[in-house]
């Protein structure tokens, strides 16, 4: 066997053992990529909401402790991405003494129900990760901490940046993505009737 025909063959022998890794890992590459991890921080019911319109009121403190002694009855403490937050559902311009004002999100669309669930949750997503399609029974309020998230639903898509807002509009089916070139870092704050099912499956089309 010549020397040509050895390296010919030592070469086909190489990229088919490459192939073969390529097969192997790509899927836990991919599931790895696809990961968007939602975790809820706190969450509480009230009865009632305030007649006029509302808004999210994101705040920082210096402490946990501080933060929860500040909670009022809408409001929820949490510590997360490294800082500690206050997040109250109240009116336009709402401050907390103590509190240093971060970003006030709203109007909040007003839904009806006997009882109401409060919640924070925190989402981090990897570039081109995306949830599957849902719907809540109210509306939720994205604040980007860092990447890009974009919001798709039947009336198109929505794209917003670190130290911007959107709003989800209830009972609207939507598919939420990280469309950066960075991971996505995100807190997101949900007003639902407390009565039914949290999310919900639904489709696009």
């Amino acid at each position: 066997m010549t020397k040509q025909v050895v390296d010919a063959v030592r070469g086909a022998l190489v990229v088919r053992a490459l192939f073969a890794m390529e097969i192997t890992l790509s899927p836990s590459i991919a599931s790895a990529q696809a990961e968007f991890v939602v975790t809820p921080l706190a969450e509480k019911t009230v009865a009632e909401l305030p007649s006029e319109p509302l808004y999210w009121q994101v705040e920082n403190f210096s402490t946990l402790a501080e933060a929860e002694a500040a909670v009022g009855p809408m409001s929820l403490a949490v510590e997360a991405e490294g800082k500690v937050w206050l997040f109250t559902l109240g009116t336009q311009g709402t401050t907390t003494p103590g509190g240093t004002k971060v970003v006030e999100i709203g109007p909040v669309p007003p839904i009806t129900a006997q009882e109401y669930l409060l919640r924070i949750n925190s989402g981090v997503a990897p570039p081109g990760a995306k949830t599957s399609v849902h719907t809540h029974p109210g509306p939720e309020s994205f604040y980007v901490l860092s990447g890009q998230l974009s919001q798709k639903t039947p009336k198109g898509v929505s794209t917003v940046d670190a130290g911007q807002t959107m709003i989800g509009i209830p009972d609207t089916p939507m598919e939420v993505s990280s469309s950066g070139t960075t991971d996505l870092h995100e807190l997101i704050m949900f007003v639902v009737d407390a009565g039914k099912p949290f999310s919900s499956p639904a489709t696009l089309e």
